[in-house]
């Protein structure tokens, strides 16, 4: 009986965090399902595996940069310069193949490193200066939208590299490899953020800026660590979106960074920081992708797209809001409950 119960724990203490992450994300995952039987309704062809998987391809890219800014957003900060290191880093790999004839591993290294670069100055600037990220961000996000256009003189650099254009464009059977990759990247990410003490770290920092100081963590060191990964991210997305579009396009990524937002905000995070988490991030992310494969498929022009995705961050924002007013007004109430 003791090691039948001893078994059962065992077993409790595997399922719970899954069940614990299952609810966490339920009613984000109810609102994609019932989006889904939304549209599929509207349009027959919607729920062919073949269009599933080309709605996960289309936001492969934006699975890598909302990643990122889930990391920016927990603690508390906002990064508007990846789409714009998108634009940066896929110009960089096809000038370094076409102009400068570097071997494909040297180009994606140089192109990778330079972009990763940026996010080392974000951190360090935010962290150490003090200035809002969103000022920081949202001047390297001008200046490397111009870099990128001077680069490519303002027009696409072709990319002729058959190996390159694989890379972003096979299939491992029906499957393309930007979603392999995003998956990838989306189980390292759920390790960093649930199974190491920098994950830790982001949610307290992100939950009490002043507390994380006083329990030692380094928050200079973690900042720029985080604005190093989102700007390593979004370099990856812009090289693979260079090798989907077999070409360095200098206005590529335009407004990337809002669908990326959007996505974190959909998944359940804060923008005040230290609540959110990857599944939710992912939810997000196909829900953007559902909202425009939708809109596709029903023949509804694409200007469509950018009113509903602004209705729906909104929203988002408003129910944020609306949770953390009513968990206060019922912290208050316990709290005069003990008087």
């Amino acid at each position: 009986m003791e090691e039948q119960k001893t078994r059962n724990e065992k077993l409790w203490k595997i399922i719970d965090p899954g069940v614990s992450y299952f609810k966490r994300n339920l009613g984000i995952l109810i609102a994609l399902l019932l989006m889904m039987a939304i549209v599929s309704c509207l349009s027959n062809n919607f729920l062919k595996g073949s269009n599933l998987l080309n709605i996960l391809r289309q936001i492969s890219t934006n699975t890598f940069l909302s990643f990122g800014m889930l990391f920016v957003i927990l603690i508390g900060g906002i990064d508007l310069s990846v789409g714009s290191l998108v634009a940066f880093s896929g110009v960089m790999v096809a000038y370094g193949l076409g102009v400068w004839h570097l071997p494909l591993f040297l180009a994606v290294l140089i192109s990778l490193v330079l972009s990763t670069l940026v996010g080392v100055f974000n951190g360090g600037i935010v962290s150490k200066t003090g200035i809002h990220p969103f000022v920081v961000t949202l001047a390297t996000e001008t200046i490397f939208r111009g870099v990128a256009m001077l680069i490519a003189k303002g027009a696409p650099i072709r990319i002729t590299n058959k190996q390159f254009i694989k890379f972003g464009t096979s299939y491992l059977g029906p499957v393309a490899y930007p979603i392999i990759y995003a998956f990838i990247i989306m189980f390292i990410c759920f390790v960093l953020l649930n199974r190491t003490k920098f994950g830790r770290h982001m949610y307290a920092i992100g939950g009490n800026r002043v507390a994380a100081k006083f329990a030692g963590i380094n928050i200079d060191k973690t900042e720029t660590m985080v604005y190093t990964i989102s700007a390593f991210l979004a370099g990856l997305a812009g090289i693979v979106l260079a090798s989907r579009m077999t070409a360095g396009v200098p206005a590529a990524g335009t407004g990337y960074e809002l669908d990326a937002i959007a996505a974190v905000v959909l998944g359940g995070a804060s923008f005040t920081g230290g609540v959110g988490t990857v599944g939710g991030t992912l939810i997000g992310a196909i829900i953007i992708g559902v909202i425009a494969n939708g809109l596709n498929m029903l023949n509804v022009a694409s200007f469509w797209q950018y009113i509903v995705k602004g209705i729906v961050i909104l929203l988002a924002v408003l129910i944020d809001v609306l949770r953390k007013k009513r968990k206060t007004q019922l912290d208050v109430k316990k709290i005069k409950g003990e008087d």
